[in-house]
């Protein structure tokens, strides 16, 4: 049975965006000149620190469960040549970018459809999975650059388009559609679970009682709901197109599921990393990785543990690892963002 072996830490002042494609494997520039060169796809936050917890595994997959551009999946072929990638996306748009960005590494890197809820029959299926051994797993959560600037995609308030809000906008339904079905108590409990206390049933029906077909009507809706007195910082429809957003593509569910297979299909050793962008999705990981630690045990600290319970992993850390200043000023996206790691442990 494969088990883990620390390897000695290489060089971090690899990344990819000006690499020699002649060789795959060859890292020639700096993870700060990464951020001035990235694809246009898509700006990935916390790369430095997402190599610094795979780049040293030992030979074996890391499975990118939220592909997306590729961004961080290039990073960490570009510094880790003993390790592969499966990149996983359930947006067909970010499997087609993806693929691109990952072409020069040949068989290292695999592409596969589908989302995270699902990463165990995706690695079952893959071609790399059954490789393995899994050595990583990580899940950048929320939505990507590309889809926010797609005005098509319905995302965001900056432009009129659509109210669509699917991750894959080939199956399901559509943001619109779910407004026509919902009701005003049930709208305003997915609006307050996303941090939308105050105001949450007023938009409810305001929303409702518009029933809006296109992002610009919602924002509307939105706008009427909330006098102008008691806007806080930043635009007042933010949190009600992420909970929208979140509901849509049963982003909720979909964490659970796949942090539970996240932990399934890892090795021993093996790192699971989690990259959220609200309260409410950084509250689920750290009570998930905190029960696998604890193996659910509720003992009381002062007694110790008399109840059998066994951890399945080691957290990195009791607190989010955050972007820096220079990140944020460099892609202000990466100012939510909180970064949350464990590794597995034999019983």
């Amino acid at each position: 049975m494969w088990q883990y072996r620390p390897r000695t830490m290489r060089s971090l002042s690899i990344v990819t965006a000006t690499r020699d494609t002649s060789s795959a494997l060859s890292p020639v520039v700096t993870i700060e000149r990464l951020q001035m060169a990235q694809d246009t796809y898509h700006v990935p936050v916390l790369v430095r620190e997402i190599v610094e917890l795979f780049a040293s595994q030992p030979a074996g997959v890391v499975v990118d469960a939220t592909v997306g551009g590729a961004g961080h999946a290039d990073a960490i072929l570009a510094a880790a040549p003993q390790l592969r990638v499966l990149g996983v996306d359930r947006d067909p748009e970010a499997r087609e970018a993806a693929g691109r960005r990952l072409a020069p590494y040949g068989d290292r890197a695999e592409i596969a459809a589908g989302a995270f809820g699902d990463l165990a029959s995706i690695v079952a299926g893959s071609a790399l999975g059954a490789r393995g051994p899994i050595v990583g797993v990580l899940l950048d959560l929320g939505v990507s650059s590309h889809q926010l600037d797609e005005s098509s995609r319905g995302f965001s308030f900056r432009v009129d388009a659509p109210l669509d809000m699917r991750m894959d906008p080939t199956q399901g339904e559509t943001a619109a559609q779910y407004l026509t079905r919902v009701d005003a108590h049930e709208l305003a409990r997915v609006l307050r679970d996303n941090g939308e206390q105050r105001f949450a049933g007023a938009i409810a029906k305001s929303v409702l009682r518009a029933q809006p077909t296109t992002t610009g009507e919602l924002t509307v809706a939105v706008e009427r709901a909330v006098p102008m007195a008691a806007r806080r910082r930043g635009h007042v429809a933010t949190r009600v197109f992420q909970a929208l957003r979140v509901e849509v593509n049963a982003e909720a569910d979909q964490l659970a599921d796949g942090l539970a297979a996240a932990l399934d299909v890892l090795a021993i050793g093996g790192v699971v990393a989690v990259i959220s962008y609200h309260s409410g999705e950084d509250r689920v990981v750290k009570t998930t990785l905190r029960e696998a630690e604890t193996g659910g045990c509720q003992c009381p600290p002062e007694l110790g543990c008399v109840c059998g319970a066994v951890g399945r992993v080691v957290v990195a850390r009791a607190s989010a690892r955050l972007a820096s200043p220079a990140e944020v000023a460099r892609n202000p996206r990466a100012r939510s963002a909180r970064l949350r790691s464990a590794r597995k442990v034999a019983p």
